[in-house]
């Protein structure tokens, strides 16, 4: 806290929340704090905010370092009692002066001076313990995260030692003892307990009122679907009287989801959802056509939340909202990584800035991280601990317990060297601590009202970039609901391709290409698809999923969908990737689900899979049709097969057996094909989530096919900073039978593209060490005046203050100025004369201007 009294110096307060007002004040103060901008000392607070959020509010003097304390120690009495009159005629009975026994320098002598101040004035004192870990044996622990975290070593003498072992949790006889001769501290601690009463909202979800005019929120929701869905129909189905016969089927599993989502209070989400999606497809902002299981919805697909029909795929609603079972629905939408931010801009316009934010993300101390940081603190040489920290395996979510199985060499070098034990007791102390914070992903929180309603609001050191200080967790349980706005690069690259494709096509008298109407059948796509020419296409790219699509041989749009569920670890080393492929080609018999424990009734359900349950939606639908489950209380049975809780799993297989008898199949039968259904469950992949990125994979294949040029140029667009992945992709290029031009400064773009003649030309921006703003400023000089002459008329032509020689120089090195000089040597001998020249030009245009 900062006030006029003390000039620029900090000082500490403890705020505390007496009820519900007060816990609004405090967030506006900590949010506040946060929005202005802050250096090194942290975010502050001006003393006269406190006037303005008083309501509600119990103030803490800070002990010695309050503004009362400090002047308490150096005797400045005249700025104490104008300290406590601004308390007293803000705060009155509402301000205590905070007594602390910790051990730490000056602390007995504030004490005694605060306690005469009491007294003297007739405030209330109370004791406090200002408590940074639990137990004293903790200290240690703490002292290394400060430091880590301060940037020093343990034994550094410029180290601020501002903390004592005796800030732990003491118990309530230790706090009596220590302040057994001010007994009415402790009263006070007790009494102002009793009078903090916050109830905090928990696990209830508010959402801001979608605008649906005079109507009510679900019939605006049901008009909108049943309206889109009419286009959806006959998109799909051009045919009249074949639409006739397919819409009864999706009218009812329309007004089922409807019903659903109306009786479980969610219309206003999937509005606000569609609204921001249809905004980015109307300004050009590439949306994914799906993600997760909210492909399985067909008021999705009706309200163009997502491009794929549910009901062509076999896809379920309840496998993505389950009536049975209430939980907030969750849609991740992909958008092109360079616009996306352009969407979240949109939603803060439309609800308010004060109403949208960014979600946090704590950074925790990870296995290999903590030990480099624990032994940089403790002194030990950068050697020492690297050999150590190289012990612990890479993999994702690795910690140090899961490092001492898997590494023999951990735990021998652990019992033979007591530094290196030490070391990691330590770092196994501090091993998942919060390290430091930064922006979640994709998640952004719309409010009713103002975000700090609902939280308090974290931004960077500027002030800038606000996001919740709950993290996506405890944002939603203080109500407010997370949307994802994921940023997806293919995306991006589609964009790009098909920019250049509708140049193409536009010069040529044709209609823009739609993405989102090709053909999934296309015979070409999938003749690419069986040779494995997969280099650049979405998901299919990696080896080892080149070296499956040989072994099985897509050839359908359902095949694909597999290739995603199938390419996991689970299925690999279970050997059902073996008996998918054997039964696809005729190897292996296929049966529902196994040879000797089958059902006729389950051959709709398994028949695309070959008999292999592969989705979780299969397990589902089994559990329907086997034993007559409804597909909410099947979406708790593939939730429970999950978990493998033994009496849960107990109480289903009852269930499942009463079901399976109650149609009159045989009860070892059922548990016999249950207990498969509950082997192949732990596999089980999403098939909503697999057919939509299925779809993003397929659309990339087809442009590979129909049209590779304009592909493979956007493809290394994307990749422009990774040299080692241009060169392999120039490589993919050359096998295709591509022409790529030189970097070329009077042809060439900062991005590739592709030119009139079908050539991809090299994108400038992949020269190492050329930036875009250099590039802009040479193409925006040619554009004006055309194709430069030399290097004289370049350098005359273009912002010199934008240029730097040493852009230049690379440019030369590339090629990409060869046709303004005889050779590379003459024009780097020439650049110096080019640019003084330039620059007396720029001189003497501004003395003409």
């Amino acid at each position: 806290m900062q006030c006029d009294l003390l000039g620029d110096e900090f000082t500490e307060l403890t705020v505390l929340a007496a009820n519900n007002t007060g816990y609004q004040n405090l967030t506006l103060l900590i949010s506040r704090a946060y929005q202005r901008g802050y250096g090194a000392p942290g975010p502050w607070i001006d003393r006269d905010w406190l006037v303005e959020h008083q309501e509600g509010l119990i103030l803490l003097s800070g002990g010695r370092k309050g503004d009362v304390g400090v002047s308490l120690i150096r005797g400045n009495m005249p700025l104490v009692e104008q300290c406590v009159a601004f308390y007293e005629e803000h705060f009155p009975d509402r301000y205590f002066l905070e007594l602390i026994r910790t051990g730490r320098q000056d602390e007995e002598a504030y004490l005694h001076a605060a306690v005469a101040l009491a007294e003297a004035r007739g405030l209330p004192v109370v004791a406090t313990n200002d408590v940074r870990f639990l137990d004293t044996s903790d200290f240690d622990a703490h002292e290394i995260r400060v430091a880590i975290h301060d940037g020093f070593t343990l034994d550094d003498p410029k180290r601020p030692r501002n903390y004592s072992p005796q800030q732990y949790m003491r118990s309530e006889e230790e706090m009596c003892e220590l302040f057994a001769d001010i007994p009415e501290a402790l009263a006070n601690s007790v009494e102002i307990a009793k009078r903090c009463n916050v109830t905090v909202r928990l696990g209830e979800y508010f959402l801001p009122q979608f605008p649906t005019g005079d109507m009510t929120t679900e019939d605006f929701l049901v008009m909108k679907s049943k309206e889109g869905l009419e286009e959806r129909l006959e998109f799909l189905f051009p045919d009249p009287a074949v639409r006739a016969e397919k819409r009864p089927e999706y009218d009812q599993r329309l007004d089922i989801e409807l019903q659903v989502i109306n009786q479980m209070g969610f219309p206003g989400y999937f509005l606000i959802v569609m609204e921001f999606i249809q905004w980015s497809k109307d300004n050009g902002v590439p949306v994914g056509p799906g993600r997760g299981s909210g492909a399985g919805s067909l008021v999705a697909y009706a309200l163009k939340i997502t491009d794929l029909d549910p009901l062509e795929f076999d896809l379920l609603f309840e496998r993505f909202l389950n009536p049975e079972r209430v939980s907030m629905p969750d849609f991740d939408v992909d958008f092109c990584m360079e616009k996306r931010d352009q969407v979240i801009e949109h939603v803060a316009d439309m609800y308010g800035r004060d109403a949208v934010s960014q979600i946090i993300t704590f950074g925790t101390m990870a296995a290999k991280a903590v030990i480099r940081d624990v032994g940089r603190v403790l002194g030990h040489p950068y050697g020492f601990v690297d050999r150590i920290s190289k012990l612990v395996p890479p993999d994702p979510g690795m910690t140090l317990a899961k490092a001492f199985e898997a590494e023999p060499q951990l735990p021998e070098i652990y019992e033979a060297d007591e530094e290196v034990k030490a070391l990691i007791d330590m770092a196994r102390k501090l091993e998942g601590v919060t390290r430091n914070a930064g922006k979640h992903a994709g998640g952004v929180v719309i409010a009713p009202t103002k975000i700090t309603d609902f939280a308090p609001l974290y931004c960077d050191e500027q002030g800038l970039h606000p996001v919740t200080q709950f993290d996506k967790n405890d944002v939603e349980y203080a109500g407010l609901v997370k949307f994802d706005f994921l940023g997806l690069r293919t995306l991006t690259i589609i964009n790009w391709a098909l920019e250049m494709i509708n140049k193409r096509r536009e010069k040529n008298g044709e209609g823009p290409l739609d993405i989102a109407a090709i053909p999934l059948d296309d015979k070409k796509s999938f003749d690419m698809l069986q040779r494995s020419e997969t280099t650049a296409v979405f998901q299919l790219e990696s080896r080892g999923m080149k070296d499956l699509i040989k072994r099985l041989q897509p050839d359908c749009f359902e095949d694909m969908i597999a290739l995603v569920a199938l390419f996991r670890p689970g299925p690999l080393q279970s050997g059902m990737v073996d008996n998918f492929i054997d039964r696809k080609h005729g190897r292996e018999e296929i049966s529902y689900p196994d040879v000797q424990w089958q059902h006729e009734s389950l051959k709709p359900v398994l028949e695309p899979t070959y008999g292999i349950i592969l989705y979780q939606e299969q397990v589902m639908q089994i559990a329907q049709v086997l034993s007559g489950y409804t597909l909410g209380g099947a979406d708790m049975l593939r939730r429970a097969m999950g978990k493998k809780k033994p009496e849960e799993m107990a109480k289903q297989r009852s269930i499942f057996e009463d079901g399976a008898k109650k149609n009159g199949i045989d009860g070892e039968l059922a548990m016999k094909i249950f207990d498969l259904v509950e082997k192949f469950a732990g596999y089980g992949f999403n098939k909503s989530h697999s057919a939509a990125y299925a779809l993003v994979s397929y659309q990339t294949l087809w442009l590979k096919a129909h049209y590779p040029a304009e592909f493979m140029a956007a493809v290394m667009t994307a990749d422009m900073d990774n040299t080692e992945k241009v060169v392999g992709l120039v490589d993919e290029c050359w096998r295709m039978g591509l022409k790529i031009l030189p970097p070329d400064i009077n042809s060439g773009l900062y991005h590739f593209h592709v030119n009139d003649d079908g050539e991809i030309v090299y994108g400038i921006g992949a020269i190492k060490g050329v930036g875009e703003g250099p590039i802009e400023a040479i193409i925006e000089a040619r554009n004006n005046g055309g194709y430069f002459r030399e290097l004289f008329d370049l350098c005359a032509r273009t912002d010199i203050k934008k240029l730097n020689r040493r852009v230049l120089e690379k440019l030369i090195m590339s090629g990409a100025f060869d046709r303004l000089g005889p050779h590379r040597a003459a024009l780097m001998n020439s650049l110096g004369d080019a640019l003084k020249a330039a620059d007396q030009h720029a001189k003497a245009e501004a003395i003409g201007r």
